[in-house]
């Protein structure tokens, strides 16, 4: 366990290809675990589409029901409290094949078992969680999770709910409104926060609502009527005098803050995982209609126009897939390490899930935007039939829209992503600082002219993603000099920043596990080679619109000039070969 990364690290380590895990990794258990989800999700959920389009919120409670019976509800929780007590790579595969039917499921699922479950797991006293835990784990009640309000939405802190301790100092009496609460119709566990008198911060709590002295005291709003996710119940819940027992209260009073952001980077990791399947089955939908789809007396998947999209929702696919397992392997060795360092199971999987909340961030915000991206392009490929709601692709659409909203928006999340890394780096638990200086004496020398031997494998690729890196460290080192702590006012350049780290992890990612599993002439090895050439120009325009914004005269000359070196191929790939590769490939395969 000695080679586990720190968050962030991938920065300024080179990581080499068999440190990291990806799908071809899984143990029979998993690969079990996988295709009983997947073979729920094609017998229970697939065949009621239209059911779920017409807001058939009972039905949806009843799949739920049939996950729990089945265990899917209970992987994350320890088996003293009912559940099946699996590891985080786990997790992230229940999440994966769950999720992949139905947007409105996905929700219910990725709230329940996210932040309904999470904050009595991680922050619940020994007597919360036996009291909560295995009705949740198994189905028997499901969880509910309130914290945003009217006015406080991404600043949770400033919501106007108040507990004010009653006269026998035995409850907290609530009152307040939360909005847009998954699962509120049917859910009876409820994780809420409010401001104990005037603290400072919001303090957790968690109530079933069937114990509530007066049932009165917990109302709801009707049911909202939402773009996407019909099915999934989303209502404004009210406390109105609402009796809490002291002893609910979850964690320590004022540290409802640290439990909701702990609660929403594991919910970050998750929401890559539960938009994974999702991609899959609209690019299958895809290759399957342009396959059957004639124009011209031909299938319009012979038109190149088709198979570039083909290729490049394919290598989307593998993109989100080798990113989104990376992390969750990283997440679950550091659990081990803590767990094996004598930190109980709980305290150790907070830990393990803060010290990535930096990938966190990257992976919600890529696989959602990519997600939304393959929804629009299998539109496209339909034609005006992708339009109707007689096709799976318009309602796909509609709920991979709501990824890039939900557990932080991606705009909060791209500037928390590096955000977090600046912290780090100021406390001195990651070094950026240094590698930093190297890239600006290193600007300031005469290149090499040397043609480096890049006859193994991936080798080229792998040099080009370490200069990638020197980018990343040359804008950002740049622009922290120039603006110190004034840096988090720098919004445009702090999302120029973000993109350029998103863009590094995620290539690098894919090239890992191509160089890992697969050969050079491999389908596997075109993909990662197409995203990493599509990457650098994504690279290139973030960084270069930073520069320009920061630099001027000789700097900004000497940063150009080295962002040019840092993005040079030495032997340019051949992109229409390699985007025809991959059409050829999941073209005659018939699907992913």
């Amino acid at each position: 366990m000695s080679n586990i990364v720190k968050g962030g690290e991938f920065l300024i380590k080179e990581i080499p290809a068999n440190e990291i895990f990806s799908l071809e990794e899984l143990s029979e258990e998993q690969k079990m675990l996988r295709d009983s989800a997947k073979e729920f999700i094609d017998r229970e959920v697939i065949p009621h589409h239209d059911r779920f389009e017409k807001k058939d919120y009972a039905l949806t409670e009843e799949t739920m029901r049939k996950l729990g019976e089945m265990g899917l509800l209970g992987i994350t929780v320890p088996e003293e409290y009912g559940g099946l007590g699996m590891g985080f790579v786990s997790t992230m595969l229940a999440c994966d094949y769950v999720s992949g039917g139905n947007g409105s499921l996905a929700t219910a699922y990725g709230a329940h078992t996210g932040i309904g479950t999470l904050p009595t797991l991680l922050y619940g006293s020994e007597e919360l969680k036996k009291k909560y835990l295995p009705d949740l784990a198994t189905g028997t009640k499901f969880g509910a999770y309130c914290l945003t309000e009217p006015d406080a939405g991404s600043d949770a802190n400033s919501g106007k709910t108040r507990a004010k301790l009653s006269d026998d100092g035995k409850h907290y009496i609530i009152n307040g409104q939360k909005m847009w609460i998954s699962n509120a119709g049917f859910a009876d566990t409820f994780t809420l926060f409010a401001k104990i008198d005037d603290d400072k911060n919001i303090t957790g709590f968690v109530i079933n609502r069937s114990e509530l002295e007066n049932p009165e005291s917990l109302t709801f709003g009707e049911e909202e009527h939402k773009l996407g996710i019909r099915s999934s119940s989303t209502r404004q819940v009210f406390f109105n005098d609402m009796k809490v027992p002291v002893e609910n209260m979850l964690g320590e009073r004022n540290n409802g803050f640290k439990i909701a952001l702990n609660a929403l980077n594991v919910g970050r990791i998750k929401l890559a995982a539960a938009n994974l399947d999702g991609q899959r089955r609209i690019l299958n939908h895809s290759i399957q209609y342009s396959n059957e789809r004639k124009q011209f007396d031909v299938s319009i998947s012979t038109f190149g126009a088709i198979r570039k999209k083909i290729a490049e929702m394919s290598t989307g696919v593998f993109v989100s897939e080798a990113g989104s397992y990376r992390l969750a392997k990283n997440v679950e060795d550091k659990i081990e390490e803590l767990v094996a360092g004598g930190m109980d199971h709980q305290q150790a999987e907070l830990k393990g899930v803060e010290e990535f909340a930096v990938e966190a961030s990257i992976l919600k915000v890529f696989v959602s935007d990519l997600t939304q991206n393959t929804a629009d392009e299998g539109i496209q490929i339909y034609g005006g039939m992708g339009f109707s709601e007689d096709t799976p692709m318009e309602s796909a659409w509609r709920d991979a829209r709501i990824g890039r909203i939900y557990e932080g928006t991606n705009e909060i999340n791209r500037l928390l992503a590096v955000g977090m890394l600046i912290k780090r780096a100021m406390k001195g638990e990651l070094d950026l600082l240094s590698p930093a200086m190297a890239i600006s004496k290193e600007l300031m020398g005469i290149p090499s002219f040397e043609v480096p031997d890049y006859s193994a494998f991936m080798s080229e690729e792998k040099a080009i993603i370490a200069n990638l890196k020197k980018v990343f460290l040359m804008v950002s080192g740049a622009a922290l000099q120039k603006y110190m702590m004034d840096i988090e006012k720098q919004q445009h350049l702090l999302l120029n920043a973000s993109e350029i780290l998103n863009q590094i992890y995620m290539a690098e990612s894919a090239v890992l596990r191509a160089e890992k599993h697969f050969s050079a002439d491999s389908v596997e090895a075109a993909m990662a080679q197409l995203n990493l050439y599509k990457a650098i120009d994504k690279i290139i325009a973030s960084a270069k619109e930073g520069i320009v914004s920061f630099a001027e005269g000789d700097e900004q000359r000497m940063m150009l000039s080295g962002l040019r070196r840092f993005t040079k191929y030495t032997n340019s790939p051949n992109v229409v070969a390699l985007t025809e590769k991959v059409a050829a490939h999941y073209i005659e395969k018939g699907h992913y």
